[in-house]
């Protein structure tokens, strides 16, 4: 009986304790969201990093999000876009209201018939006014608010060129990583033949059948493969490191490309014109210059109206108590609504001067455009030329590949039989392991070329990384 009522208690407080820990575990929960998103980001980057080799889709979507660059050219656009509201707001109604109150003390001094007759007055004054400007012809701001949207523009365009490249670098710094693990590949391939070939150069001397001058020639190209070995090492991780910078994920493995999938063919459209009119039309670099060239004539429009009047509307509601020795203890409330007109008449020449500099920089913003757009179609013709000619220059190099090959194994058979001599062997490798590397060089050459057209045709999105992406091994 007596343990009956002394368990009540003992349940009555595990009931309690089970209610605040099941509260707890719901404000838990109910702010789990918050960390778990701000978390995100380190888990996404853990889990590219262990997910196996880093595509370049994968680098391309890491370095949208973590990039340096990028994310500076963001916080620029979103810095000049405040330029807009800004000019907008010089054009909308003004209010202001100002309140005062004062104590005064008054002493003053004035002739009389008897002398000097002195006062001293002690009075409190106040006053409260509401003022509401509307700005009705001001060419001036109406000449700013169009230049800043010239100047939203060119930010804009300024972020996706910056967007553009970011394609094109990435691109382009994972390629180089490709090129430089299969320069690795390739010295050590070459490392592991000539290091066959001074032990047979060494057999043979032993055996009295070969000679000295073959261990010595042997020896050197092995000990010239060692040097290019650590130096491509190092390029490896130096290209790796450079990659790491802009997708801020940690890059020990890249996927290579997978010689199967490769599709060379030509740019589409194929016609050089057709590229370079979506590039004068398309080009953010074009489209930047074009915005800056029209923010200069809004600023010839600014100097000018230097000389034009101003017209804005007025209202104003004021209270005074007191606001002078001679109303002491009087109030008054006015009420006023007009036109206020501006009119300039003389500026010592600051008008003209000011206009001379706007229309020599609008000068120089339309030479910088036309400038742009000469070089513009220069690079896109060295582009789509190497496309083009790429395509060519891999499949000759494809064939080289195959020839050194038959050379290496013809000069080994002819060596055999006494008709070669080791160094022919050596120099058919050394030229068979330069063909290898004509080629990688010439098929990176080839993808990034077409992300670089793209870019400059503004249309190296997502897209395009995926085209490339897709002749990766999975």
């Amino acid at each position: 009986m007596n343990s009956s009522k002394s368990a009540r208690p003992r349940r009555l407080r595990l009931v309690r304790v089970a209610t605040a820990c099941m509260i707890a575990a719901g404000s838990i929960l109910a702010i789990a969201p918050a960390w778990a998103q701000t978390a995100a980001p380190a888990t996404t980057a853990a889990a590219i990093a262990a997910a196996g080799p880093l595509t370049l889709s994968q680098a391309y979507q890491a370095a949208l999000e973590q990039d340096a660059v990028i994310r500076t050219a963001r916080a620029a656009a979103d810095a000049r876009r405040e330029r807009l509201p800004q000019a907008l707001s010089q054009l909308l109604p003004n209010v202001s209201a100002s309140v005062s109150r004062n104590k005064n003390h008054l002493f003053s001094t004035t002739p009389g018939f008897a002398g000097p007759v002195n006062g001293d007055e002690h009075y409190n004054s106040s006053s409260k006014s509401l003022t509401i400007r509307q700005p009705i012809f001001r060419p001036y701001q109406i000449a700013d608010y169009q230049q800043a949207k010239a100047q939203v523009a060119d930010a804009n365009a300024v972020l996706e060129k910056e967007t553009q490249n970011v394609a094109v670098r990435v691109a382009g710094a994972y390629l180089e990583g490709l090129l430089a693990q299969d320069q690795l590949t390739l010295v050590i391939a070459q490392k592991a033949a000539y290091t066959t070939q001074v032990d047979a150069a060494k057999k043979r001397f032993s055996g009295g059948a070969g000679v000295r001058t073959d261990i010595d020639e042997a020896q050197a190209r092995l000990d010239m493969a060692v040097a290019q070995e650590l130096e491509a090492r190092q390029n490896v991780e130096y290209t790796r490191r450079q990659l790491q910078v802009m997708v801020n994920v940690p890059v020990t493995r890249l996927a290579p490309v997978d010689e199967t999938r490769l599709q060379l063919s030509g740019p589409t459209p194929g016609r050089l014109e057709d590229w370079t009119d979506r590039a004068e039309l398309s080009s953010p670099e074009l489209i930047s210059l074009r915005a800056q060239r029209e923010a200069a004539r809004r600023e010839v429009d600014k100097a000018r109206a230097g000389h034009l009047p101003t017209l804005d509307a007025v209202a104003q509601w004021s209270i005074s108590d007191s606001d002078n020795v001679t109303r002491i203890n009087s109030r008054y409330d006015n009420r006023a609504i007009g036109l206020q007109l501006n009119v300039p008449i003389f500026a010592g020449g600051y008008v003209n001067s000011q206009t001379r500099q706007a229309v020599a920089d609008l000068e120089r913003a339309e030479q910088a455009l036309e400038a742009t757009r000469r070089d513009l179609g220069m690079r896109v013709e060295k582009e789509f030329r190497g496309i083009t000619e790429g395509v060519l220059r891999v499949r000759a190099l494809e064939q080289a590949v195959r020839s050194s090959e038959v050379m290496v194994l013809s000069n080994r058979r002819s060596f055999e039989g006494g008709n070669r001599t080791l160094v022919d062997i050596l120099n058919a490798e050394e030229q068979r392991v330069s063909a290898q590397r004509d080629l990688a060089n010439a098929r990176y050459t080839y993808m990034i070329s077409r992300i670089r057209l793209r870019a400059l045709a503004g249309e190296a999105d997502s897209d395009a990384i995926a085209e490339v992406n897709g002749w990766l091994k999975p």
